[in-house]
């Protein structure tokens, strides 16, 4: 899932995933951890100012947050992988989960962020995959380096793929729906 940021400039997003368990669906989210009024600055993120934190939640609050409250742009990515290797991802996010539980981590806006964790993730399944790129720096491409090495489910050009993906349409209709996820999906 990639949420690009409205007014922060070029290159900045957020990216974080999904995980379904039969109509269920979890998200997992690589966030820095703010202090009541501290507000996020990628320059500051350099610094060793924010601590990092892995946010589980139902995709009702993690989505709806972006798409319906925030008014950001939410592309949510079918991945071209199988249900083992995402189980594995899973498991590795929770494993990291405990690990930065007992030695806390600072978020870096370069070397430490939400797409650089993912990246990780999906390089433990198979080393090399994602190799680093300005479109892992500037997380608003990522989407895009995604598409370019297949892991995205299209036939499509990488536009019609984006567009096809984009569920904020969704996310407000069917935003107090029991089955919020399942029907962001429907058309996907």
């Amino acid at each position: 899932m990639v949420e690009p940021f409205s007014g922060h400039g070029l290159g900045a997003a957020h990216t974080l995933l999904s995980f379904g368990f039969v109509d269920e669906y979890v998200a997992i989210s690589v966030e820095i951890r703010k202090e009541k009024g501290e507000k996020f600055s990628p320059l500051k993120g350099l610094f060793r100012n924010y601590e990092l934190m892995y946010v589980i939640g139902d995709e009702r609050d993690l989505i709806k947050l972006r798409s319906n409250y925030r008014r950001d742009t939410v592309y949510l990515y079918r991945i071209n992988t199988t249900a083992e290797r995402m189980q594995f991802v899973f498991l590795d996010m929770l494993e990291r989960i405990n690990e930065i539980r007992y030695e806390p981590e600072f978020y870096n806006t370069l070397t430490n962020t939400c797409t650089t964790n993912i990246v990780r993730h999906v390089n433990t399944i198979v080393p090399g995959r994602i190799t680093l790129s300005y479109k892992v720096l500037m997380p608003a491409y990522s989407d895009e380096l995604a598409y370019d090495l297949g892991l995205i489910v299209t036939n499509s050009s990488f536009e019609e793929t984006r567009e096809h993906y984009k569920i904020n349409e969704e996310a407000l209709l069917y935003a107090d729906d029991p089955l919020f996820s399942v029907k962001i999906r429907e058309g996907l």
